[in-house]
């Protein structure tokens, strides 16, 4: 008779146990290894998860784990992880003061499914491409390159709205340079423009460091990352809750503006590409 291992008063079978290691390290990644891994990540990540989702939001950000994990294995899904950690820490800074301002975010910061895919909707697309192999191997780093670009833009675009909420001492609307309340559509300021520019280096710098792009790449990254945030508050600022826009809510303009990133992104690489091959 096979051996048993007994944990927590219930017998693990150990060719079960080592079925599931051997599924989980799958190289490439397959939806079973993407499942199965993220399945004992929820788990274990509950009590983080919880603070910062509610609990439809889990469930989207399940299915973005499981997507992610397929098209770019465990080192993308350590990107988003890092991105959510970040973009959760931001949005609790000071969160007293911002409540009782009327400029906090809703649930106390806890994102919902709306949000999950807002801000997800660009890298998932990303990751759809590199799945079903469009444009075969020659896109496929430009696609994780795009996966990144994304959250590299919504966690510039998080932290800088965030920081400039709590710290921010003078806030501009970006069209007119005149002074507006914090929390004001298209408002900028000093100190969450810097922040969200460090939040793009730090995510970029990683993903360069983990070996998943070159350091030009991680450039790229932070350079469409901000021209893209900059558009966003153009946006905010000349459209959002005016008449014959009330559809571009927040959820619609965090999909353009991710997708902004990660298409500027791609095209930037895809130039320079284009520029060493005629050198």
């Amino acid at each position: 008779m096979p051996t048993q291992i007994q944990a927590g008063g219930a017998d693990l079978d150990p060719s079960l146990v080592q079925t599931a290691i051997r599924i989980v390290q799958s190289s490439p990644p397959t939806w079973s290894s993407a499942f199965l891994s993220n399945v004992l990540i929820f788990i274990l990540g509950f009590p983080i998860l919880v603070p910062g989702l509610t609990l439809p939001g889990i469930a989207a950000a399940f299915l973005l784990g499981i997507l992610t994990w397929r098209a770019f294995g465990s080192s993308g899904f350590l990107l988003v992880a890092t991105y959510f950690v970040a973009g959760t820490a931001a949005t609790k800074v000071k969160m007293k003061q911002k409540e009782v301002q009327g400029i906090a975010e809703k649930r106390k910061g806890r994102r919902g499914p709306a949000s999950v895919i807002g801000s997800s909707a660009a890298g998932c697309i990303c990751a759809f491409f590199l799945i079903n192999g469009i444009g075969g191997h020659a896109f496929a780093h430009l696609w994780e390159l795009g996966f990144l670009a994304s959250f590299c833009t919504k966690l510039s675009d998080t932290v800088s709205s965030e920081i400039g909420k709590a710290y921010g001492k003078t806030t501009y609307l970006v069209t007119t340079l005149k002074k507006v309340p914090r929390g004001t559509d298209g408002a900028i300021s000093i100190e969450g423009t810097f922040a969200g520019l460090l939040a793009s280096v730090v995510l970029a710098f990683v993903a360069f460091l983990m070996g998943e792009i070159s350091g030009p790449e991680a450039c790229i990254c932070v350079i469409a990352s901000q021209i893209a945030n900059f558009g966003e508050s153009i946006i905010g600022a000349s459209f959002q809750d005016r008449e014959g826009f009330r559809w571009l809510n927040n959820d619609v303009v965090n999909i353009i503006n991710i997708s902004t990133g990660s298409i500027l992104a791609v095209l930037m690489r895809r130039l320079l590409l284009l520029q060493e091959l005629t050198s």
